[in-house]
């Protein structure tokens, strides 16, 4: 199976978009994931004037962008639009006022978005999350049900398995909106503050990449390493370089009888 095989360029948000495109290319990565924050260098305020040129030189690098990682603004979607990029992903967070009323306001926001993706022609990807957040793959699907097909699941191995769930069940049940499959790990770490999430690489946590990939079938887009890893002694660099081999690896070793 070929996948678009992509990174959340976050730890290097800063960087413009020459540099960031030689940097992801170097790494062995021909997609990526480019966060659109006040802390990045394509803010929301100046995405649309920054964000077309940005786009252009990750693709002169061979970097082709899966998705932002933004809000739904339609001055969002107009950027994407003008970028060529065909999704934007968010998250689903839990406010003070509780679960069912967050969910009721975000469910809202997104019916209120759906004139926007049907004017500017970029989906809507969202990604469970673990802590205060809509966590398990399962909620995000209730909360885009009877939506267009262009809501999308972003799926992710580690929330995924932070939520004790089960690929093999998870991925069935979001194949027919499955928008980009996240790949990190992560597990608890007992602390004197109490349970801890700590993110590790792709044989330290909980989530078997093995598995997700024995479980994606049919699936053909992005594949989306986040770089997200809670010890800084080593380089992310080098800890991606090791992942996105794990990844390749593991994929290739998926039976290829689950793809029929």
């Amino acid at each position: 199976m070929t996948y678009t095989w992509s990174v959340f360029t976050k730890p290097w948000s800063g960087l413009p978009g020459d540099e960031l495109g030689k940097l992801v290319a170097g790494l062995g990565f021909t997609g990526a994931e480019i966060p659109v924050r006040d802390t990045a260098f394509v803010t929301p305020a100046t995405a649309g004037s920054d964000l077309p040129p940005f786009v252009e030189q990750l693709r002169a690098e061979g970097v082709e962008p899966i998705s932002i990682a933004g809000d739904l603004s339609e001055s969002a979607f107009s950027a994407a639009a003008k970028a060529g990029v065909p999704m934007i992903r968010i998250m689903a967070p839990i406010g003070p006022d509780g679960y069912a009323a967050s969910v009721r306001r975000i469910r809202q926001e997104l019916e209120d978005a759906i004139t926007l993706v049907t004017r500017y022609g970029v989906q809507v990807g969202v990604q469970p999350h673990h802590g205060r957040f809509v966590t398990s793959s399962l909620g995000v699907l209730h909360l885009l049900e009877g939506l267009p097909d262009e809501f999308k699941v972003v799926w992710d191995a580690a929330h995924d398995a932070l939520a004790g769930d089960d690929p093999a069940v998870t991925l069935e049940l979001v194949k027919d909106r499955l928008g980009i499959v996240n790949l990190k790990n992560a597990k608890y770490l007992r602390t004197d503050e109490g349970w801890k999430t700590w993110f590790g690489q792709a044989d330290e946590g909980l989530s078997d990449w093995s598995a997700v990939f024995a479980n994606l079938h049919d699936y053909t887009g992005p594949i989306c390493l986040t770089g997200q890893y809670s010890d800084p002694s080593v380089p992310v660099e080098e800890r991606l370089r090791s992942d996105l081999r794990t990844a390749v690896t593991s994929s290739s070793a998926a039976p290829s009888g689950e793809y029929d």
